[in-house]
């Protein structure tokens, strides 16, 4: 008869406990300071460049105007830095915005159509999630058919006409209230809601088990395995959080639109990615920051009103933005490299004399 040792040697496996180590936002200070740095020196640039760039209405402007994709940073941020990413964003946004205007139509509380078109979102998260986890493919492909399926589906759902939303009551509340207003500054919903979604997000990120989960997933996901990360399930989460802030926004954009149009937010993906890559997060994952993510959501929005004041046209914007984040991604290489060719160059014998 066995002895209780050997009973317990040959009894069930528990799970290893996951202990990870505390990640960094970056090691590089340029990853850490540029984004901020960036941000500021382009605000006293504009400053100087435009009148009433600095005034309260047109900072309150552009801290509005970022709200909607910045909420979807949140989201991405986690994807990214997990070693993911998620094409299908303004899909699920359009999508919201014609399902929340469906069920207000149909005399739903707007708050409650708000968490109904978020639980929508999530479940389309919840479903990319599985398919990039647990059927192993590609987070590209399965976001981009994401994309194009959601995309058509708003349109069947609205039959290709915008959904009209009633601009009263807590519909309104929620698109265009003030929250704060100190001044000539104001603190909309919208920018309300973006601003406590970045810090719970970076609160998540920083303090949790599951924030320190994408930081080591995004690192090595072989080693993450080995430290008991259950990387499946850690994955499919970050996929349907991502979905369902993409929702938010975009039931929040048709609040201050009074409309659910399906071609909403046709651009949001492409957004949402620059404003985290220039924030200093890795496209490799692994690393990256909340914080940095707001900056460089901030920073792409204020280039964007200073092309607006120049009087130039969407083309421009589009040629601009999509310069300004090349020159951010090189510059993400660059600094990425330096300490490998620091390392190489320790590792190189030296000559004899």
């Amino acid at each position: 008869m066995p002895s209780g040792a050997a009973r317990r040697r040959t009894g069930p496996r528990r799970p290893l406990p996951v202990v990870l180590p505390r990640f960094r936002a970056g090691s590089q200070p340029g990853q850490v300071l540029g984004p901020p740095l960036a941000l500021a020196v382009s605000l006293v640039a504009a400053g100087i460049a435009f009148d009433g760039f600095l005034s309260g209405p047109n900072l309150s402007s552009v801290l509005e105007r970022s709200a909607f994709v910045g909420i979807i940073v949140v989201g991405m941020t986690y994807l990214i830095i997990a070693g993911g990413i998620d094409l299908s964003v303004g899909s699920v946004a359009a999508l919201a915005g014609v399902v929340v205007a469906k069920l207000v139509e149909a005399g739903i509380n707007p708050l409650a159509a708000l968490l109904a078109t978020m639980a929508v979102g999530a479940l389309i998260g919840l479903a990319q999630g599985v398919a990039i986890a647990r059927g192993n493919l590609e987070p590209f492909i399965v976001t981009l058919a994401g994309l194009l399926s959601v995309r058509g589906l708003a349109l069947l759902l609205s039959d290709e006409q915008n959904v009209a939303l009633p601009n009263e009551g807590l519909a309104r509340t929620i698109g265009t209230g003030t929250v704060v207003s100190v001044g000539e500054y104001q603190l909309t919903s919208p920018a309300a809601i973006m601003l406590v979604t970045f810090l719970l997000g970076s609160v998540v990120l920083r303090r949790t088990v599951f924030g320190r989960s994408l930081y080591a997933i995004g690192g090595d996901e072989k080693s993450a395995r080995l430290l008991g990360v259950r990387v499946v399930s850690v994955k499919i989460r970050a996929y349907a959080v991502c979905a369902a802030l993409a929702a938010l926004a975009g039931v929040l954009l048709a609040y201050r639109q009074t409309l659910g149009r399906p071609f909403a937010a046709e651009t949001y993906e492409l957004f949402a990615i620059g404003a985290v890559v220039v924030g200093g997060t890795l496209l490799t994952g692994g690393r990256g920051s909340m914080l940095g993510s707001l900056f460089g959501t901030l920073l792409l929005f204020v280039i964007q009103v200073c092309i607006n004041r120049m009087g130039l046209s969407a083309f421009w914007q589009q040629l601009v933005s999509g310069i300004f984040l090349l020159t951010a991604v090189a510059f993400q290489r660059i600094l990425q490299s330096a300490p490998e060719r620091r390392a190489a160059r320790h590792r190189m014998p030296r000559r004899a004399n």
